[in-house]
Protein backbone atom coordinates (compact mmCIF):
# COMPACT_ATOMS: atom_id res chain seq x y z
CA UNK A 1 0.00 0.00 0.00
CA UNK A 2 1.46 3.00 -1.33
CA UNK A 3 0.99 6.27 1.47
CA UNK A 4 0.59 9.75 0.01
CA UNK A 5 3.40 12.04 1.72
CA UNK A 6 2.46 14.31 4.81
CA UNK A 7 2.34 17.84 3.41
CA UNK A 8 3.57 20.71 5.17
CA UNK A 9 1.07 22.68 6.14
CA UNK A 10 1.07 25.96 4.21
CA UNK A 11 2.10 29.13 6.28
CA UNK A 12 -1.19 31.51 6.87
CA UNK A 13 0.46 34.83 6.46
CA UNK A 14 -1.22 37.21 8.61
CA UNK A 15 -2.06 40.58 6.62
CA UNK A 16 0.83 42.77 7.92
CA UNK A 17 3.35 40.55 6.17
CA UNK A 18 1.27 39.44 2.92
CA UNK A 19 2.46 41.28 -0.34
CA UNK A 20 0.45 43.93 -1.88
CA UNK A 21 -0.03 43.82 -5.63
CA UNK A 22 -0.45 47.12 -6.77
CA UNK A 23 3.05 48.19 -4.97
CA UNK A 24 4.69 45.51 -7.09
CA UNK A 25 7.72 46.94 -8.80
CA UNK A 26 7.73 50.20 -6.34
CA UNK A 27 11.12 50.60 -7.41
CA UNK A 28 10.33 51.32 -11.04
CA UNK A 29 7.40 54.01 -9.94
CA UNK A 30 7.73 57.83 -10.03
CA UNK A 31 7.42 59.82 -6.67
CA UNK A 32 4.08 60.31 -7.68
CA UNK A 33 2.88 57.77 -8.94
CA UNK A 34 4.26 56.07 -5.60
CA UNK A 35 2.44 59.20 -3.50
CA UNK A 36 -1.08 58.43 -5.39
CA UNK A 37 -0.62 54.97 -4.26
CA UNK A 38 -0.13 56.11 -0.86
CA UNK A 39 -2.82 58.00 -0.87
CA UNK A 40 -5.57 55.63 -2.94
CA UNK A 41 -4.57 53.14 0.15
CA UNK A 42 -4.79 55.34 2.72
CA UNK A 43 -8.73 54.83 2.36
CA UNK A 44 -8.54 51.70 3.88
CA UNK A 45 -7.11 53.27 7.33
CA UNK A 46 -10.63 54.95 7.81
CA UNK A 47 -12.22 51.82 6.78
CA UNK A 48 -11.13 50.21 9.74
CA UNK A 49 -11.62 52.65 12.17
CA UNK A 50 -15.07 52.56 10.84
CA UNK A 51 -15.45 49.10 11.20
CA UNK A 52 -14.01 49.02 15.10
CA UNK A 53 -15.70 52.25 16.06
CA UNK A 54 -18.01 49.76 18.78
CA UNK A 55 -15.10 48.54 20.09
CA UNK A 56 -12.99 51.50 20.83
CA UNK A 57 -16.44 53.35 21.62
CA UNK A 58 -16.37 50.35 24.96
CA UNK A 59 -13.14 50.62 25.54
CA UNK A 60 -13.12 54.77 26.25
CA UNK A 61 -16.28 53.84 28.12
CA UNK A 62 -13.94 51.74 30.01
CA UNK A 63 -11.17 54.85 30.35
CA UNK A 64 -13.41 57.23 31.60
CA UNK A 65 -14.98 54.96 34.15
CA UNK A 66 -11.13 54.08 35.27
CA UNK A 67 -10.21 57.75 35.51
CA UNK A 68 -13.00 58.80 37.73
CA UNK A 69 -12.17 56.19 39.90
CA UNK A 70 -8.76 57.54 40.20
CA UNK A 71 -7.42 54.93 37.75
CA UNK A 72 -4.84 55.13 34.72
CA UNK A 73 -4.42 54.37 30.86
CA UNK A 74 -1.70 52.46 30.24
CA UNK A 75 -0.77 51.91 26.40
CA UNK A 76 1.84 49.02 25.80
CA UNK A 77 3.56 47.63 22.92
CA UNK A 78 7.23 47.15 20.88
CA UNK A 79 8.67 49.11 17.95
CA UNK A 80 6.13 51.51 15.95
CA UNK A 81 3.18 50.53 18.22
CA UNK A 82 5.00 50.92 21.53
CA UNK A 83 6.47 54.53 19.74
CA UNK A 84 2.81 55.12 19.21
CA UNK A 85 1.49 54.62 22.60
CA UNK A 86 3.89 56.90 24.40
CA UNK A 87 3.95 59.71 21.75
CA UNK A 88 -0.04 59.80 22.60
CA UNK A 89 0.73 59.25 26.35
CA UNK A 90 3.26 62.17 26.46
CA UNK A 91 0.82 64.64 24.86
CA UNK A 92 -2.39 64.36 27.68
CA UNK A 93 -0.38 66.34 30.44
CA UNK A 94 0.24 69.62 27.88
CA UNK A 95 -3.09 69.32 26.40
CA UNK A 96 -5.44 68.42 29.61
CA UNK A 97 -3.14 69.53 32.39
CA UNK A 98 -3.14 65.84 34.12
CA UNK A 99 -0.61 64.04 36.07
CA UNK A 100 1.91 62.40 33.53
CA UNK A 101 0.81 59.23 35.47
CA UNK A 102 -2.78 59.53 34.14
CA UNK A 103 -1.51 57.93 31.02
CA UNK A 104 1.13 56.02 30.47
CA UNK A 105 3.20 54.56 27.65
CA UNK A 106 5.10 51.21 28.04
CA UNK A 107 7.60 50.15 25.17
CA UNK A 108 9.57 47.22 24.90
CA UNK A 109 13.18 47.71 25.62
CA UNK A 110 12.74 51.11 27.85
CA UNK A 111 13.17 54.71 26.52
CA UNK A 112 16.31 53.73 24.27
CA UNK A 113 13.94 51.45 22.19
CA UNK A 114 11.99 55.19 21.18
CA UNK A 115 14.85 55.93 19.03
CA UNK A 116 16.95 52.73 18.28
CA UNK A 117 15.34 48.79 17.91
CA UNK A 118 16.26 46.91 21.15
CA UNK A 119 17.34 43.78 19.80
CA UNK A 120 14.59 40.84 21.33
CA UNK A 121 12.80 43.22 23.26
CA UNK A 122 9.55 42.42 21.70
CA UNK A 123 10.17 38.69 22.27
CA UNK A 124 10.04 38.92 25.89
CA UNK A 125 6.82 37.96 27.81
CA UNK A 126 8.14 38.12 31.26
CA UNK A 127 9.78 41.53 30.56
CA UNK A 128 6.14 42.74 29.02
CA UNK A 129 4.83 41.37 32.69
CA UNK A 130 7.52 42.56 34.79
CA UNK A 131 6.85 46.30 33.60
CA UNK A 132 2.94 45.88 34.62
CA UNK A 133 4.20 44.89 38.19
CA UNK A 134 6.96 47.43 38.58
CA UNK A 135 3.89 50.11 37.88
CA UNK A 136 1.65 48.50 40.77
CA UNK A 137 -1.10 47.91 38.07
CA UNK A 138 -4.48 47.01 39.26
CA UNK A 139 -8.51 46.22 38.87
CA UNK A 140 -8.78 50.78 38.42
CA UNK A 141 -6.44 50.57 35.41
CA UNK A 142 -7.09 50.06 31.86
CA UNK A 143 -4.06 48.15 30.10
CA UNK A 144 -3.97 48.83 26.21
CA UNK A 145 -1.75 46.82 24.69
CA UNK A 146 -0.79 47.89 20.83
CA UNK A 147 0.58 45.25 18.35
CA UNK A 148 0.70 45.26 14.41
CA UNK A 149 0.66 41.63 14.04
CA UNK A 150 -1.29 40.92 16.90
CA UNK A 151 1.38 38.47 18.50
CA UNK A 152 3.59 40.63 20.48
CA UNK A 153 5.26 38.38 23.35
CA UNK A 154 6.05 41.44 24.94
CA UNK A 155 2.49 43.11 24.72
CA UNK A 156 0.73 39.74 25.29
CA UNK A 157 3.04 38.96 28.89
CA UNK A 158 1.97 42.50 30.17
CA UNK A 159 -1.69 42.46 29.35
CA UNK A 160 -1.70 38.52 30.81
CA UNK A 161 -0.26 40.51 33.94
CA UNK A 162 -2.87 43.07 33.87
CA UNK A 163 -5.74 40.68 33.40
CA UNK A 164 -4.49 38.67 36.59
CA UNK A 165 -4.11 41.91 38.68
CA UNK A 166 -8.11 42.51 37.51
CA UNK A 167 -7.39 45.48 34.98
CA UNK A 168 -9.44 46.14 32.00
CA UNK A 169 -7.39 44.76 29.19
CA UNK A 170 -7.57 45.22 25.38
CA UNK A 171 -5.42 45.07 22.49
CA UNK A 172 -5.20 46.89 19.06
CA UNK A 173 -4.20 45.15 16.45
CA UNK A 174 -3.87 44.99 12.51
CA UNK A 175 -4.74 41.78 11.58
CA UNK A 176 -8.28 39.62 11.59
CA UNK A 177 -7.21 36.78 13.80
CA UNK A 178 -4.85 37.70 16.36
CA UNK A 179 -3.99 34.73 18.57
CA UNK A 180 -7.03 32.94 19.70
CA UNK A 181 -9.14 35.24 21.23
CA UNK A 182 -7.43 35.53 25.00
CA UNK A 183 -9.35 34.98 27.96
CA UNK A 184 -6.88 37.90 29.46
CA UNK A 185 -8.00 40.24 26.40
CA UNK A 186 -11.48 42.09 27.04
CA UNK A 187 -11.50 43.59 24.14
CA UNK A 188 -9.90 43.71 20.89
CA UNK A 189 -9.50 46.61 17.89
CA UNK A 190 -9.34 45.25 15.13
CA UNK A 191 -7.92 47.67 12.47
CA UNK A 192 -7.46 45.58 9.59
CA UNK A 193 -5.71 47.78 6.57
CA UNK A 194 -4.72 45.52 4.38
CA UNK A 195 -0.83 44.73 3.36
CA UNK A 196 1.39 47.96 3.27
CA UNK A 197 3.07 49.33 -0.15
CA UNK A 198 6.09 48.16 1.21
CA UNK A 199 5.81 44.53 3.13
CA UNK A 200 5.65 44.32 6.53
CA UNK A 201 6.11 48.00 7.21
CA UNK A 202 3.22 48.93 9.68
CA UNK A 203 4.90 52.68 10.25
CA UNK A 204 2.66 53.07 6.87
CA UNK A 205 -1.20 52.25 6.96
CA UNK A 206 -1.32 50.23 10.52
CA UNK A 207 0.75 53.07 11.98
CA UNK A 208 -1.75 55.82 10.93
CA UNK A 209 -4.85 53.75 11.69
CA UNK A 210 -3.09 52.89 15.31
CA UNK A 211 -2.45 56.48 16.22
CA UNK A 212 -5.88 57.70 14.47
CA UNK A 213 -7.40 55.09 17.48
CA UNK A 214 -4.96 55.98 20.32
CA UNK A 215 -6.44 59.63 19.38
CA UNK A 216 -9.87 58.80 19.89
CA UNK A 217 -9.37 57.44 22.93
CA UNK A 218 -7.60 59.36 24.63
CA UNK A 219 -9.16 62.56 23.47
CA UNK A 220 -12.92 61.91 23.95
CA UNK A 221 -12.13 60.31 27.52
CA UNK A 222 -10.67 63.64 28.46
CA UNK A 223 -13.55 65.52 26.96
CA UNK A 224 -15.95 63.39 28.90
CA UNK A 225 -14.05 64.27 31.59
CA UNK A 226 -15.08 67.77 31.12
CA UNK A 227 -11.26 68.70 29.85
CA UNK A 228 -12.23 70.60 27.53
CA UNK A 229 -14.80 73.95 26.78
CA UNK A 230 -17.07 73.66 23.39
CA UNK A 231 -14.06 72.70 21.73
CA UNK A 232 -11.47 74.55 23.44
CA UNK A 233 -8.68 73.43 24.81
CA UNK A 234 -9.10 74.83 27.98
CA UNK A 235 -7.41 72.46 30.09
CA UNK A 236 -4.23 73.05 28.63
CA UNK A 237 -0.83 74.20 30.54
CA UNK A 238 0.81 77.56 29.23
CA UNK A 239 4.22 76.10 29.07
CA UNK A 240 5.71 77.82 26.59
CA UNK A 241 5.09 81.57 24.37
CA UNK A 242 2.79 79.59 21.75
CA UNK A 243 0.56 78.09 24.40
CA UNK A 244 0.22 81.51 26.51
CA UNK A 245 -0.53 83.16 23.15
CA UNK A 246 -3.45 80.23 22.27
CA UNK A 247 -4.37 80.42 26.09
CA UNK A 248 -5.08 84.90 25.77
CA UNK A 249 -6.68 83.95 22.27
CA UNK A 250 -9.31 81.15 24.32
CA UNK A 251 -9.66 83.73 27.13
CA UNK A 252 -10.65 86.44 25.24
CA UNK A 253 -13.60 84.19 23.44
CA UNK A 254 -14.68 82.68 26.88
CA UNK A 255 -13.70 85.51 29.43
CA UNK A 256 -16.14 87.87 30.76
CA UNK A 257 -12.71 90.81 30.45
CA UNK A 258 -10.80 90.02 27.44
CA UNK A 259 -9.41 92.97 27.39
CA UNK A 260 -8.15 92.16 30.76
CA UNK A 261 -6.56 88.70 29.59
CA UNK A 262 -2.91 89.05 30.21
CA UNK A 263 -4.39 90.04 33.95
CA UNK A 264 -6.42 87.33 34.64
CA UNK A 265 -4.43 84.78 33.62
CA UNK A 266 -1.44 86.01 35.64
CA UNK A 267 -3.31 85.90 38.40
CA UNK A 268 -4.09 82.64 38.22
CA UNK A 269 -0.63 81.23 37.30
CA UNK A 270 -1.65 81.20 33.90
CA UNK A 271 -4.44 78.41 34.67
CA UNK A 272 -6.58 79.24 31.98
CA UNK A 273 -9.65 77.55 33.45
CA UNK A 274 -9.86 79.21 36.82
CA UNK A 275 -8.63 82.25 34.88
CA UNK A 276 -11.75 82.21 33.16
CA UNK A 277 -13.90 81.81 36.36
CA UNK A 278 -12.61 84.41 37.66
CA UNK A 279 -13.29 86.58 35.19
CA UNK A 280 -17.06 85.25 35.27
CA UNK A 281 -17.99 85.36 39.17
CA UNK A 282 -15.65 88.21 39.69
CA UNK A 283 -13.74 85.93 42.46
CA UNK A 284 -10.16 85.58 43.59
CA UNK A 285 -8.33 82.77 42.46
CA UNK A 286 -9.14 80.15 45.57
CA UNK A 287 -12.53 81.10 45.19
CA UNK A 288 -12.23 79.87 41.61
CA UNK A 289 -10.44 76.63 42.33
CA UNK A 290 -12.69 76.04 45.28
CA UNK A 291 -15.64 76.28 42.46
CA UNK A 292 -14.50 74.59 40.27
CA UNK A 293 -13.27 71.64 42.56
CA UNK A 294 -17.21 71.57 43.29
CA UNK A 295 -17.88 70.84 39.78
CA UNK A 296 -15.48 67.94 39.27
CA UNK A 297 -13.69 71.43 36.98
CA UNK A 298 -15.99 70.98 34.66
CA UNK A 299 -16.37 74.57 33.16
CA UNK A 300 -19.31 74.15 31.60
CA UNK A 301 -21.09 73.31 35.24
CA UNK A 302 -19.35 76.73 36.68
CA UNK A 303 -20.23 79.16 33.74
CA UNK A 304 -23.70 77.34 32.99
CA UNK A 305 -24.61 77.60 36.83
CA UNK A 306 -25.49 74.07 36.67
Amino acid sequence: MVTKPVLPAKEVVPETEASLTASRGLEHMSNCEIMTLMRNEEQFVLMALEQAEEEVSWVIDRVVESFQAGGRLIYVGAGTSGRLGVLDASECPPTFSVSPHMVEGIIAGGDKALRSAVEGAEDDHVAGEMEIEKRQVNKLDVVVGIAASGGTPFVHGALQRAKKNQAITSLITCVSAPCAEAEYIDRIIRLVVGPEILSGSTRLKAGTATKLALNMISTIAMVRLGKVYDNLMVDLQASNEKLKKRALRIFKELGKHPQQAQEFLAQAHWELKTAIVMSHKEIDYSKAKKTLSEKNGVLSLVLNGE
